[in-house]
């Protein structure tokens, strides 16, 4: 399987300005990549584009919100153009925002399905980053991540949130697998820490890497790792952390 890139998400560095520091360490550091959240990119993707360049990374994959991904569709596909990203990625679904039953998921799935078609007939894919509320099961047995993947939306699966949702990680992975694109890479603190809201480092956490690799190794499509913390104190110690902890077992 060709290498995987090894991303960084900016937002576990957002509360660490300015972002050329940043951008120069996570080179340094030896990422591949960065993936940006909205409004980072929002007032002048040129300019955002300009300051990754020159630090030697790349961003193939970008956070986008989902008023404005189905909304103003070629906004963002112009965006991620000038970004030089392949695929758009809505992060998350505000709570008031979420279907409450399972026709509000199949709608909210077929938007996207038909915002996926617009961006894919610009050389374009689209993803769905997940948190722990889309594994709670619905009325009919389903739960709503089934409705939103597939159909030409791409997942980009967060892990460690997977974890969080009281889910058996690798079979999880297993069941989306043809349709992954990305993964984030995250980890959780032993039971009873609140600290850093309860994330961690990657590798010094609870989740098994080691065997949650044969797993992610497996997604034919999947070829970016991106590394994400919430809210570390300290991103330079979590993004050198990380890396090594994720070259150790992405063989």
């Amino acid at each position: 399987m060709p290498k995987h890139l090894i991303s960084f998400q900016l937002y576990s560095a957002r509360n660490f300005p300015p972002l050329e520091t940043v951008l120069e360490g996570l080179a340094k550091i030896g990422y591949d990549a960065v993936e940006p959240y909205y409004p980072l990119y929002g007032d002048d993707a040129a300019g955002y584009r300009a300051k990754v360049d020159a630090a030697g990374l790349k961003t193939p994959t970008f956070h986008a919100p989902l008023d404005g991904v189905t909304g103003d569709t070629a906004r963002f596909i112009d965006i991620a153009k000038t970004i030089g990203a392949h695929t758009i990625v809505i992060p998350y679904i505000g709570a008031d925002d979420r279907p409450t039953d399972v026709d509000g998921w199949k709608k909210l799935g077929e938007t996207l399905a038909k915002t996926a078609g617009t961006a894919k007939a610009a050389g374009l894919g689209l993803g769905y980053h997940n948190h722990d509320f889309e594994y709670a099961t619905l009325a009919d047995g389903s739960r709503p991540i089934d409705h939103l993947i597939g159909n030409g939306v791409a997942s980009e699966l967060d892990l460690g949130w997977v974890a969080r949702a009281g889910k058996d990680v690798a079979p999880e992975i297993d069941r989306l697998a043809s349709e992954i694109i990305a993964f984030h890479i995250k980890d959780i603190a032993p039971a009873g820490t609140t600290a850093e809201d309860g994330w961690a480092d990657v590798g010094q956490g609870t989740v098994d890497w080691a065997g949650l690799w044969p797993h992610i190794a497996k997604a034919p499509k999947a070829g970016v790792l991106v590394a994400e913390h919430d809210n570390p104190a300290d991103w330079k110690r979590f993004a050198e952390r990380s890396f090594a902890a994720i070259k150790s077992f992405a063989v």
